[in-house]
């Protein structure tokens, strides 16, 4: 039900845009913690929008330090361009390499979906006609991020949870939200590449 809540607001959007000439897509931002089950919902609401392209912030983040560093990325590369009715393109930050490597290019479509913390916070909320929040008690959330990328994201949790709620607590990101989630003790699967730790050592 609200993967289709989420939809219904996009095709609502759209439906009042006073014409489609010079316009670019509908953005949908789905926000949250990490483990939180953001990777999941977008991918239904994505199936839902006739296979809508989704952005990742796992791609734009540069480094384990670079949450708020994001956003400007974010805005830049992606949303800015998309408003303008340009296509956005943006470089793929490469986890084990610790910098940005090849540029993808967002193809065009209707509707563009961002998912990831961070997403929807500071100077990107203006930018969504849909703004998600999804959240889940910390430990269910730390249980699925460690499910997902393994035993060697633990001694990063703490790390990304303090700039979480140093960026979350002062943006007012959840209250800011059209549609906020809270999900529950299921399972999490993540689709996309991830956000994988660096090799030992590294």
């Amino acid at each position: 039900m609200t993967a289709a809540r989420i939809v219904a607001l996009a095709h609502a959007a759209h439906r009042q845009r006073p014409g489609h000439g010079g316009h670019g897509p509908i953005l949908i931002g789905i926000d949250g913690p990490s483990g939180s089950g953001k990777s999941t919902l977008a991918d239904r609401v994505a199936a839902a929008l006739d296979d809508a392209p989704i952005v990742r912030m796992d791609d734009l983040y540069p480094g384990w330090d670079g949450l708020a560093a994001a956003v400007p990325i974010l805005v830049r590369r992606v949303l800015a361009p998309a408003g303008r009715g340009r296509s956005p393109r943006y470089r793929r930050y490469d986890w084990h390499r610790g910098d940005y490597a090849e540029w993808r290019a967002v193809r065009r479509h209707r509707y563009l979906i961002v998912e990831g913390a961070g997403s929807t916070c500071g100077p990107a909320r203006r930018h969504y006609a849909v703004r998600v929040f999804v959240d889940a008690p910390a430990g269910e959330r730390m249980r699925r991020a460690l499910q997902r990328d393994g035993d060697m994201f633990r001694p990063y949790w703490d790390r990304w949870a303090r700039q979480e709620d140093a960026l979350f607590g002062p943006d007012r990101t959840r209250r800011a939200a059209h549609v906020t989630v809270v999900t529950g003790s299921v399972p999490v699967g993540r689709t996309g590449a991830g956000r994988p730790c660096p090799p030992p050592g590294a």
